[in-house]
């Protein structure tokens, strides 16, 4: 059983038309489901304090050198979209170098909602934030009615 763990939710956020690029879903602090040791925090650890829903409000800093699982949540409302991808990125905003993407995703769309559960094992490093990204095709916003981000470990 890990022993590192922060876990992020968010209700409905809107995810802007982007042109193809991917969007850093954004989430609140202090709401957190669990963060004990400090893995989502507005003063971060390259010393530069954030507030939601400012792009860095999607990060979290791992605390230790590890192996990880990640896992996220993401249910999309109804849309006109014909393609939704999401992915996990190392250093999404390319803050120390270029972001890294990984398990990234697309899917046939089904009527109604899409509701997209994903995990992944990766290493994961202190100066290397991570986040959850997605995109749609639509011309217009979409809702993402719910999201969830979590990362655990053992140290």
């Amino acid at each position: 059983m890990p022993d590192i763990v922060c876990s992020l939710k968010a209700d409905a956020q809107t995810i802007p038309v982007t042109g193809g690029d991917y969007y850093v879903v954004r989430f609140p602090y202090g709401t957190e489901s669990y963060d004990a040791h400090g893995m989502h925090n507005p003063l971060q650890p390259d010393g530069v304090t954030t507030a939601y829903p400012d792009p860095r409000s999607g990060l979290i800093w791992p605390a230790h050198d590890a192996w990880a699982e990640v896992y996220a949540l993401l249910y999309w409302e109804d849309g006109d979209y014909t393609e939704l991808r999401d992915r996990i990125v190392r250093d999404p905003l390319g803050l120390f170098g270029e972001p890294d993407s990984t398990c990234t995703e697309d899917r046939a769309i089904t009527p109604g909602g899409q509701f997209i559960a994903k995990s992944w094992g990766m290493f994961v490093h202190p100066k290397v934030p991570l986040a959850v990204a997605v995109r749609h095709n639509s011309p217009r916003p979409v809702r993402l009615a719910l999201a969830e981000f979590k990362i655990a470990y053992r140290t």
